[in-house]
């Protein structure tokens, strides 16, 4: 499918701000060491939970919130007696870190437990040293293994504070079957070609908007359409490569903006999609 050229206003999304992580999001940890299972709370040894992998997209206290490659989110507890590791480069087999090391936009490996009320405890945490690196450089904002965009990255950062005063540069839709979120092949192929041509965009940034038809609740298709926004965002970080500090916060709109009339099976499919935006700041376009 063609790159569009044709826009649908977002007079919400574009109040969304950006949201700075790690480029390196496809790198996991190949051999984590074992997890550790000696964590007692309140006199009881906690039993095993799922092992999650994906991306920090939050953290407060002693919590993070790990978003998956299905578009969905784990909210973890990380206690003292978490593991913390990193394997690869100059630390060799793994070395051990603290909580601090567990910035938003590094992608991890997270083998659990289960608490008393459901909830998920980490017993350790594994991620690779060069997406640990570049998590600390973004979120440092210094400009060491960054030669080839040193200028264009706090260009970028510094970009303008009324978020409406982007130019559109071009659309691509990609879309999916009622009530899934699975991106097909097409799809894929799709995005990675917009990512391309994007990048050859000076200082383009990319927004994610996710849409859904009239069938089902607003509730529902609110969801919907942000675990089919957050599918897209994964999918061009982790095998087109775009850098997540060249990307919007994606956002899920539901069924507003139309392309077609849901009254129809034919409007209805238009209307399941991912619109992928490429957007240039007025003040930076053309430089």
């Amino acid at each position: 499918m063609p790159i569009q050229s044709k826009w649908s206003p977002l007079p919400l999304a574009l109040a969304a701000l950006a949201l700075p992580v790690s480029g390196q999001l496809a790198a996991q940890t190949s051999e984590p060491a074992p997890a550790a299972t000696n964590i007692v709370v309140n006199g009881i040894r906690l039993p095993a939970g799922p092992e999650v992998k994906g991306i920090i997209a939050a953290r407060t206290g002693e919590k993070i919130k790990v978003a998956t490659a299905d578009g969905t989110a784990k909210i973890i507890t990380i206690t003292d007696e978490t593991k913390i590791k990193a394997s690869g480069g100059i630390f060799g087999g793994g070395a051990k870190l603290g909580a601090d090391a567990l910035l938003n936009g590094l992608p991890v490996t997270v083998k659990t437990l289960q608490g008393e009320d459901g909830d998920l405890v980490a017993s350790l945490v594994t991620f690779k040293n060069g997406d640990l690196k570049t998590a600390r450089m973004i979120r440092l904002g210094t400009e060491q293994q960054f030669a080839e965009q040193s200028a264009a990255t706090e260009a970028l950062r510094g970009r303008m504070a009324d978020i409406d005063n982007y130019n559109i540069k071009s659309t691509t839709n990609v879309f999916f079957a009622t009530g899934k979120w699975a991106l097909t092949p097409q799809a894929k192929d799709e995005l990675c070609a917009a990512a391309t041509k994007a990048d050859a965009t000076n200082n383009a940034m990319i927004l994610v908007v996710g849409y859904t038809d009239s069938v089902g609740s607003e509730e529902y298709n609110q969801v919907l359409s942000e675990k089919r926004a957050g599918t897209v965002i994964n999918y061009l970080q982790q095998y087109c490569k775009w850098k997540p500090y060249r990307m919007l916060t994606p956002t899920g709109m539901a069924e507003a903006d139309p392309l077609a009339d849901n009254s129809t099976e034919e409007g209805k499919a238009q209307n399941r999609r991912v619109s992928v935006n490429v957007l240039v700041s007025k003040g930076l376009d053309g430089m």
